[in-house]
């Protein structure tokens, strides 16, 4: 964090308890490295002790709060999909996360309840998360979002894109910030499970991998009193 002057950290970490789900002791120690925030996505509910974890109030600004699941979920599921918060400069700030509905599981429209969820958000500085399959519904609510957010980064298919940009009206985008995990694997998990199960068909459980760590991530920068975005650099670190 120190060498790129990091204000605020948003991680997603959807899948670090093992490739699957986040426990409530990863998300402290996610918290205590720095993350201001952490973001989901479908494997969310992976771990049940979570449940409890994110069931917090509201107005709360404490770490349960802030893991996020996505806002298009059904009424009633725990935690909350928006975060509004404050950092040590002063500088107000808002995350978003949502969830895409092409080859994914049934949830609310993501173009609509991005609209609802920007009439409570008094921050300039807005990071949505978008969670989705499809590069063409991501790309398509990066435009959408255009100018209205600071930043529309795509998280899940763990494949980093090379199409990080600055949209004409002042949103950074970027389709898939990609996976921090084994690149030796498919998609984090052992090559020869995945092998194996395309041939076969044959159910089986999946491990994840270990060879090769690289961590992806995206930095944005913004002004602070406008939100919007002046660069984005994508970002792949090894061993």
């Amino acid at each position: 964090m120190g060498t790129n002057a990091i204000d605020l950290l948003v991680i997603n970490g959807e899948n670090a308890a093992g490739g699957f789900g986040i426990t409530p002791s990863i998300a402290e120690e996610l918290f205590d490295l720095g993350a201001q925030v952490i973001t989901t996505g479908n494997h969310i509910w992976d771990k049940k002790e979570i449940f409890e974890y994110m069931t917090v109030p509201e107005d709360s600004h404490g770490r349960g709060r802030r893991v996020l699941r996505p806002a298009n979920y059904a009424a009633g599921t725990p935690g909350f999909g928006v975060y509004e918060g404050e950092l040590p400069t002063g500088q107000i700030y808002a995350v978003m996360n949502l969830q895409g509905r092409v080859f994914m599981s049934s949830c609310d429209d993501p173009f609509r309840k991005a609209d609802s969820l920007l009439t409570n958000i008094s921050a300039k500085v807005i990071l949505l998360d978008f969670h989705g399959e499809a590069t063409s519904e991501k790309m398509a609510l990066g435009w959408y979002m255009d100018g209205r957010v600071t930043a529309v980064l795509g998280t899940h298919t763990h494949v980093p894109t090379a199409d990080e940009r600055l949209l004409r009206h002042g949103t950074a985008y970027q389709t898939d910030v990609g996976m921090s995990g084994p690149f030796d694997s498919v998609i984090g998990v052992e090559t020869e499970m995945v092998v194996n199960r395309f041939l076969t068909g044959m159910p089986g459980k999946f491990e994840p991998a270990r060879g090769n760590p690289k961590m992806c991530a995206t930095l944005i920068e913004c002004d602070g009193g406008t939100g919007r975005a002046t660069g984005i650099r994508r970002v792949m670190m090894g061993e």
